[in-house]
């Protein structure tokens, strides 16, 4: 079986990318209890590491007889990973909010993950054959009252509401009021306390942690599931 995990962060270790890292070993640990038979593959890909674009609107996904119907034509570095989630067991994808919004470089994956497979017919309909688990991390600043009183709710919806259709509804994970730097006086920063930030991450980084690992049993587990229907 293999899972892919997709950083949106321009950092490679820091929260983001260790609880991606932890909800891999939500699903490997997963597998092998319930599959111990089974080989597991991880890819972990660094979206700030590639070279790539957004969609570029060039409809050769929607070529009616086209050979590249269904399929996504721009050739880069993103190219390989579209290709190999076609046959995928399952993925999980991370990004911080950013204005408001996931980053620029997992919106532009996010547009070549969904628009190849959009069909504009009346049913809304999907051309993905494979509607594999997908898992959403988010990482933010925002306290948990200061994310309910903005527009992130709305976006983020609209953000999953894309997959929902191409793959079923994703698994979904928020992480509110994260620690940004080792040093907050460095910065001009006054709207953080960091005493306060650093108390959050030592009492609350921890649950953050269990529940990336605990989303990622559930795709192990959703993914079983669909192997094992699909073997009957």
């Amino acid at each position: 079986m293999r899972f892919y995990v997709v950083n949106g962060s321009p950092r490679k270790n820091r929260n983001t990318a260790q609880l991606l890292t932890k909800s891999l070993e939500g699903i490997n640990d997963t597998i092998k209890v319930e599959l111990p038979d089974e080989k597991v593959k991880m890819k972990f890909f660094n979206l700030y590491k590639l070279k790539y674009t957004g969609c570029r609107s060039c409809f050769a996904c929607k070529r009616i007889n086209g050979k590249h119907y269904g399929h996504c034509n721009i050739k880069d570095d993103l190219k390989p990973i579209l290709k190999g989630l076609e046959s995928a067991d399952g993925v999980v994808l991370g990004s911080p909010i950013y204005l408001s919004d996931v980053t620029g470089q997992m919106r532009s994956f996010y547009e070549r993950f969904i628009f190849q497979y959009l069909v504009y017919d009346m049913e809304a309909s999907s051309l993905a054959s494979n509607r594999l688990p997908v898992g959403c991390i988010y990482t933010m600043n925002l306290t948990k009252q200061q994310y309910d009183e903005s527009e992130v709710p709305m976006v983020l919806d609209l953000f999953e509401k894309g997959i929902e259709r191409i793959y079923g509804k994703p698994y979904s994970l928020k992480v509110f009021d994260t620690y940004q730097f080792k040093d907050y006086s460095k910065y001009k920063n006054e709207i953080f306390n960091q005493e306060h930030k650093i108390k959050r991450r030592e009492e609350h980084f921890p649950i953050d942690l269990q529940n990336a690992y605990d989303l990622g049993r559930s795709i192990a587990l959703d993914a079983i599931e669909r192997k094992l229907n699909c073997n009957i």
